[in-house]
């Protein structure tokens, strides 16, 4: 599916090719509540690199979140790299050097019409805010971290792979 999006005061646009566009992985780490907001999460979507093309790119400013090492307790700079408009602030997309072929837009930023998901997965559930109540429907998937399913299993699990809109 081609997916066309944009920020706020539309100084950025962009454009990616998505094998997987259904918005399910609801992210509640104190990252995606914090710099993407929300209803206390985030949702990424999974996309082509190659594929993406920006518009207004002297606008997005990028943040690598600290993250502290459970083991040792040291703070360490995440090598995950949140793109956001620097001007009115939007978060964009999420783009990783371990994965270089990958690209996670904010489902937010996303103007193009989404599916809607049979099912949703709630992820990092041990760091969501005490004022966020989950609202999950029976057949929604619960993860105190992070879920056993990548992007693309879960796509391939409920055979949406196949049927994306668009394709």
């Amino acid at each position: 599916m081609h997916l066309q999006g944009s920020c706020h005061c539309g100084s950025v646009r962009f454009e990616l090719d998505s094998a997987h566009p259904y918005p399910y992985n609801l992210c509640y780490c104190s990252i995606c509540r914090k710099t993407a907001g929300g209803g206390g999460y985030a949702i990424n979507l999974g996309g082509a690199f190659d594929s993406m093309k920006v518009t207004g790119s002297e606008h997005v400013s990028v943040y690598q979140a600290h993250l502290q090492e459970a083991h040792t307790g040291v703070a360490k700079q995440s090598p995950g790299q949140r793109h956001f408009c620097s001007n009115c602030g939007s978060a964009l997309w999420v783009w990783d050097p371990r994965w270089p072929e990958l690209v996670h837009p904010f489902a937010s930023a996303i103007d193009t019409e989404l599916p809607r998901p049979p099912q949703r997965s709630h992820m990092m559930l041990a760091s969501k805010a005490p004022w966020v109540q989950v609202r999950a429907e029976p057949q929604d998937r619960r993860y105190d971290g992070y879920p056993e399913e990548s992007l693309a299993q879960w796509h391939r699990r409920l055979g949406l792979e196949d049927s994306v809109p668009g394709d």
